[in-house]
């Protein structure tokens, strides 16, 4: 059952109608009072949809109260409040104090019930309409699908014992249209989760598009998102095709959303917002149908606070958020990688299975891989292309010694940049990070795509260090 709460008798009517053909029961009340006791007295309510307004002005504070009362009687009862976007502070408020999300008035009857079904399918505990026929068969269907394993290639590539958790997550929320942060530094695998989340999910027929925001500029960020009509300025010769409408149907992963403009957030916020965006150069008003999944290695929150990162950006965009702890506080996965690795490589490379030794396993488990799995993966190709295998102690051919693997590490973990500096003291990580980029640019003579091959980071983690680093 769904509760609406509007003093505005023809919302009520209007929002009742909609949902009832949509086979929901639904309830309403005209005020704040009334939504309290309808809650406490009703278990069968699983969504509570709550305008911010009611007699007393418009300033939300009534529209507040009924939300904070009702997430103590019902602490795991979805509410989404209803607003103008012209007072959307209003509802990030109602986001700080535990509401589901939010839409704005007017608003579009499939982005609504779209946000019933997500707020329905998220729900802690089985909904009441559930209650009853939620069966031991279901109960042990739903333990079977966080359990099972994610296939070749997944978060990635291996099930890693440290990302259990993480696994269970997925498995939740994939099948629902729920946006989703994935946050964690940069070559922690952020993009194999979303493509993972996107092949379980309902969408996985459809495409899959990456956008990399960083490497796109304010001026651009219309033409790239939404694309634009020949002539719509200067440059545009022809007609282009936008990556929200390439992405139709399917999943779009915003990487690297930390770095997008003031101005460009803006813009975003809109079509996550209402699910709608124009053409640059075209007056029609376009509807898109996907999945958004966000990945960023800053800090939002930080951001948020310093005025970088608009707030109600952060709440639409973080539902739910899957965070991926850096290869060095997770090292029991190393072993499982690096057999993967190697597997993975041998098979493209021709070459015969070639496995890591226990003393290369135990060395590789003291570096610190400030470009984490990347890095790993891209020392343990280059170790397997550049040595020859060696024999085992015990005979076994095919295998890599930790010495293999030390004649081939990063510059960055060079025995000659070692966690002691000149004096005896300790120096500290950020310290040795710009000795070792600084000691490969240098030595790659300023190419930076070198730099950051050897590294083992990404050319925009490289850039953002950099600039970090003062080099």
């Amino acid at each position: 059952m769904i509760l609406v709460v509007d003093d505005d008798r023809s919302i009520q009517l209007s929002l009742k109608l909609v949902l009832e053909r949509n086979g929901y029961e639904v309830a309403l009340a005209d005020n704040p009072k009334d939504a309290i006791q309808i809650v406490r007295n009703t278990p069968a309510i699983e969504v509570v949809l709550m305008d911010m307004n009611y007699t007393r002005g418009n300033d939300g504070e009534e529209g507040l109260t009924l939300l904070k009362q009702t997430k103590i009687f019902c602490p795991n009862l979805p509410c989404i409040l209803m607003t103008a976007w012209g007072t959307i502070d209003l509802a990030v408020q109602g986001m700080r104090a535990g509401a589901f999300d939010f839409i704005t008035k007017p608003w579009d009857n499939g982005v609504l019930l779209e946000r019933i079904e997500t707020a329905r399918s998220l729900t802690p505990t089985p909904s009441p309409r559930e209650r009853g026929t939620y069966s031991n068969e279901s109960k042990r269907n739903s333990v079977e699908k966080v359990n099972t394993p994610l296939s070749p290639g997944e978060a990635p590539g291996v099930r890693l014992p440290s990302l259990s958790s993480i696994y269970s997550t997925i498995a939740r929320v994939a099948p629902t249209n729920a946006p989703i942060l994935i946050t964690g530094e940069s070559g922690t695998g952020k993009e194999l989760i979303a493509e993972a989340i996107h092949r379980q999910s309902r969408r996985a027929n459809g495409p899959f598009v990456k956008v990399n925001l960083g490497g796109i500029s304010t001026s651009l960020f219309e033409s790239e998102m939404f694309g634009h009509k020949k002539g719509s300025f200067t440059d545009a010769t022809s007609d282009r095709i936008g990556r929200f409408e390439l992405a139709k149907g399917g999943t779009i992963f915003l990487d690297e959303i930390g770095e997008l403009s003031l101005a460009s957030q803006v813009k975003l916020l809109r079509v996550l917002q209402d699910q709608t965006y124009e053409v640059l150069g075209d007056s029609h008003t376009r509807r898109t149908d996907v999945r958004v999944i966000c990945a960023t290695n800053a800090d939002l929150r930080k951001m948020v606070e310093e005025h970088t990162f608009r707030e109600d950006l952060f709440f639409r965009i973080n539902l739910i958020n899957l965070h991926l702890p850096p290869l060095r506080e997770r090292k029991e996965d190393i072993p499982m990688l690096v057999d993967h690795f190697l597997q993975l490589s041998c098979s493209a490379n021709n070459l015969p299975l070639v496995k890591a030794s226990e003393d290369a396993i135990a060395y590789l488990q003291t570096l610190p891989f400030s470009g984490n799995i990347r890095e790993l993966k891209n020392l343990v190709e280059r170790t397997l292309l550049m040595r020859s295998p060696s024999v085992s102690p015990d005979g076994e051919k095919h295998v890599l010694s930790a010495t293999d693997f030390q004649n081939n590490v990063s510059v960055i973990h060079n025995p000659a940049i070692t966690l002691h500096s000149g004096s005896g003291e300790g120096a500290s990580l950020d310290s040795m990070e710009r000795t070792a980029i600084a000691a490969s640019i240098a030595k790659n003579n300023g190419n930076l795509s070198l730099v950051a091959k050897e590294l083992g980071i990404s050319r925009g983690a490289l850039y953002r260090k950099i600039e970090k680093h003062g080099l």
